[in-house]
């Protein structure tokens, strides 16, 4: 029965669609009157109302829609979806300003004598909208306005004109900043966590082990991110599609002909185009390169480009006059006082304790006042003229009021979806189909594909996404990221503008274009850049560095990068030390030899002991290093022959855990039915029942004899290479860091030295002066002590001799004790810290600058440069991990 309920949910959600009636009322009117619907039969039918229930009941399920609903503003980690209210303002604001007016006429002078000149200017100017505004239809209908007929005069093909403007219209779905992007962030981010919980599940139903190891697990993905991540895929759409006009136009120069100057490229023609394209190409680099420098997250970086639109829209509405540019000019001004302030001085306010502290924080002051004038004199002349901020306002609320809602409604449909079982009757199904992940994967993009003829990218992301992304990033075979799945959908859902008969950038077009132009060659036009859309997502598909290099090596480079020893980057680590044992290994060879031919002499016994030890281990390091690839070579040889009797084997448990949940639910409504007294329903369950053991013990059966003993084996190659690489890390992590603490206690010799006198100095207070005067300059000096490296027992003992002091203060020579033993320790250090720079220092430090590429990979707190690049380039490649599940 929770079939016929699923059903009858999705058909009151697609009637509801299809009749006209408001998305932001059909999904969670279809939700509630599914889940009444079924919660009535329940206690007319069922014996109660939770019996139509995949689980749990109506009152349940209801309320699971309402905490879907709070968690879609309420979270704070969800707050990413502040950032859809500032880019609609900053893309209506910009599409008010005309701005798309003035690039494409330009764009046209610039490009026009190259054949297909004006095409390429289109998609040129469609990907500058799109990084500015990203509202579609503005942009189809600006560009159908002013270009179509424009191309159309220059006897160009109707069809390649309506469709390069209807794609190049809908560019802004998928280059940042996109409201698509921004909800598929937010999506993805829960769903992250459902897949985690379903790996960690499938990891343990696999190994048998409680706790799955965290380089297995899926990493989430942030808005920042997903526009990062878009940012080379959008930009490969955009050189296709001019690819594709050049090429079009050089085949039928007929259809596409260039289009003579009309005047000279002078200087004049020249300032008009850096005056064109120099304020939204800046804009663009303050929004995204704000998130790309880690300086903006996503939110703050909406607040930029807001702010800028409306500083553009000021000089550019009315009239040119004296003070026409004196807004912009004073906020570019406020900037650059700005950024010089930070970076000259520390602008923390709250840490500000000097004259100059407080003159970077005055001339910050100064540079925030400039801008603020600045937004006021510029909103208040878009105010007045004609009211356009009113009307930006307003048309900022409407949209943004109809995502939310959209949002809203769709959580609520999610919830009741789920409460007949729909997501795991898609998760069976996907999980069922033959060939693996990549079948699930194609299956899904093409329903999203067939999807986008009918709905809304809206309705797709928060509908479609939330049930089949848990599914697809759960599975170890690929091991995709989310932010890789996210631009995919992405630019598939960004066919959902051009694809008829609804494709909404069609309509906005149809709606602007003149007679001569029909609806027959428009949709002939959007054919050839659907094509093109689909041979980007193939490349992407194939390539996911294209979408995870960005993100990762803006992570990595980051001032909140994870460290070197974060446990997801190990396997990269790895190859990064191999790397640098290939270019330097004779060096690193040489610098161990060195560390063992040191005279240790100098240094105290329990110093030269860990360095000697040091030493020791660090002679095993090459032969710890050359059989990490002995053992890769090994599992990959026997992987060949392990696979597919693995993939057999976990295709039967898989199923058989799909026949125990269906036995569970038996169970569940056979006591349901046993408590009802409903004898022949019982009987009914009963028989179904037996079916499902007999099924489950067929399967069992189907389980080959040497599956254990081949599993066993492989698992002993898997665990040889894992201990491999685990001693390998330890070896150099023991020997470089017994090196580094003694090279860190040596360099810190000046800092000691500069101590012996107040140390010194002090013996007569402790002697015979005022107690507690004495405690303070004893406490003082341990602090001191307490910042240099290796003078932990001295910092000791001046602290007990503090102690003494403050609880028995008659108790001098106790005190004096205390204190003349630090004084001696002191003494002895010195002596040996003097002897050990000169002797040992240099050879120790030459050890850890040869083999800090290699040994000391690990032991710095935060990656380097070369290692952030490199790591970035690693883990952008997807690695399966199916021989691990």
């Amino acid at each position: 029965m929770e079939l016929l309920f699923l059903a009858v949910l999705l058909l009151i959600m697609a009637w509801a669609l299809g009749s006209g009636y408001p998305v932001a009322f059909a999904l969670p009117g279809a939700a509630i009157i599914s889940i009444g619907l079924a919660a009535g039969a329940g206690y007319l039918f069922g014996g109660g109302t939770d019996a139509y229930f995949h689980s749990g009941g109506p009152s349940q399920w209801l309320s699971a829609g309402v905490t879907n609903l709070r968690g879609v503003y309420w979270e704070v980690d969800r707050d990413t979806l502040i950032a859809i209210p500032l880019f609609i303002f900053m893309g209506i604001m910009l599409q008010r300003s005309k701005i798309a007016e003035d690039l494409l006429v330009t764009m046209a002078k610039l490009f026009g004598p190259v054949p297909g000149g004006l095409g390429i200017s289109v998609v040129f100017v469609g990907a500058l909208l799109a990084a500015t505004t990203g509202i579609v239809g503005a942009t189809v209908v600006a560009m159908g306005l002013i270009s179509l007929p424009a191309m159309l005069r220059n006897n160009y093909s109707p069809s390649l004109a309506s469709g390069t403007i209807a794609a190049s219209g809908t560019l802004g779905q998928i280059i940042p900043p996109s409201i698509v992007l921004i909800i598929l962030a937010d999506q993805l981010a829960s769903a992250t966590d459902q897949a985690s919980t379903m790996r960690k599940l499938l990891h343990k139903e696999a190994t048998g082990e409680l706790s799955m190891p965290s380089v297995f697990d899926v990493s989430s993905t942030s808005a920042g991110e997903m526009f990062l991540g878009a940012l080379v895929p959008g930009i490969l759409l955009v050189l296709i599609y001019m690819l594709y006009i050049l090429g079009y136009a050089i085949l039928n120069p007929k259809k596409a002909p260039s289009v003579p100057r009309d005047e000279e490229f002078s200087l004049a023609f020249w300032g008009n185009v850096a005056l064109t394209l120099i304020p939204p190409l800046t804009l663009i680099f303050l929004v995204l390169g704000s998130i790309i420098a880690g300086i903006a997250t996503v939110n703050q970086a909406g607040a930029i480009g807001a702010a800028g639109a409306m500083i553009m829209a000021g000089y550019r509405l009315g009239d040119t006059g004296k003070r026409t540019f004196v807004p912009a000019i004073m906020a570019l001004v406020g900037l650059a006082i700005i950024a010089f302030a930070l970076a000259n001085y520390p602008m923390n306010i709250k840490a500000a304790s000097t004259p100059e502290d407080m003159t970077g924080i005055y001339i910050g002051a100064f540079g925030t006042t400039l801008m603020i004038i600045s937004l006021i004199w510029s909103g208040i002349r878009i105010l007045r003229i004609e009211d356009t901020l009113t009307g930006v306002m307003l048309e900022t609320a409407k949209t943004t009021s109809l995502v939310f809602v959209i949002l809203l409604g769709a959580a609520m449909l999610t919830a009741a979806f789920r409460a007949f079982g729909g997501e795991e009757l898609v998760r069976d199904f996907l999980t069922g189909l033959p060939g693996g992940f990549w079948i699930q994967f194609l299956i899904v993009m093409l329903v999203i594909f067939l999807l986008g003829f009918f709905l809304d990218f809206i309705e797709i992301a928060v509908v479609v996404v939330p049930i089949v992304a848990p599914i697809l990033l759960a599975d170890p075979t690929a091991n995709i990221t989310a932010v890789w799945l996210g631009v995919m959908i992405g630019l598939n859902i960004q066919t959902s503008f051009l694809t008829p008969p609804f494709g909404f950038a069609l309509f906005y077009l149809r709606g602007v274009a003149p007679a001569a132009v029909k609806t027959i060659q428009i949709y002939k036009g959007v054919v050839a850049f659907i094509t093109l859309q689909l041979i980007a997502l193939l490349i992407v598909g194939l390539y996911p560095p294209l979408v995870n290099y960005l993100p990762n090596r803006s992570s990595y480079l980051s001032e909140t990068s994870p460290p070197p020893r974060n446990p997801r980057l190990q396997y990269c680590m790895d190859d990064y030390v191999l790397a640098g044992m290939d270019k330097d290994g004779a060096r690193v060879s040489s610098a161990i030899t060195a560390l063992a031919a040191l005279d240790l002499s100098s240094l105290p016994d329990d110093l030269a002991r860990d360095l000697r030890r040091a030493a020791d281990e660090a002679a095993g390091f090459q032969d710890a290093i050359a059989a990490i690839p002995l053992t890769v070579a090994e599992v990959e040889e026997a992987a060949g022959e392990y696979r597919p009797v693995q993939e057999q084997v976990r295709s039967i448990e898989k199923r058989i855990r799909a026949l125990q949940g269906d036995l569970d639910d038996v169970n569940v409504q056979l006591g349901r039915v046993r408590e009802a007294a409903s004898e022949e329903r019982a009987r009914e369950m009963e028989i179904e029942k037996a079916e499902f053991e007999a099924a489950i013990a067929a399967l069992q059966a189907q389980i080959p004899d040497t599956w254990d003993p081949v599993h066993d084996v492989f698992k002993e190659l898997t665990d040889a290479e894992e201990k491999a690489r685990v001693t390998m890390r330890r070896i150099g992590d023991n020997s470089y860091e017994a090196v580094a603490e003694v090279v860190a206690m040596l360099n810190a010799t000046p800092a000691f030295d500069a101590l012996g006198e107040p140390l010194r100095g002090l013996r007569a207070a402790v002697e015979t002066g005022e107690p507690e005067a004495t405690a303070a300059a004893l406490d003082e000096l341990a602090s001191k002590f307490r910042d240099v490296e290796g003078a932990g027992d001295i910092r000791s003992d001046l602290g007990a001799a503090r102690r003494v002091l403050e609880k028995t203060p008659d108790d001098r020579a106790k005190a004096l004790e205390e204190f003349d033993t630090a004084l001696a320790e002191y003494e002895a250090q010195a002596a040996w810290r003097a002897a050990a720079t000169s002797a040992v220092l240099p050879g120790l430090q030459t050890f850890l600058n040869d083999t800090k590429a290699t040994m000391g990979v690990r032991y710095e707190p935060r990656l380097t440069r070369d290692q952030a690049v490199f790591l970035a380039s690693c883990t952008a490649k997807h690695r399966s991990l199916s021989l691990s599940f």
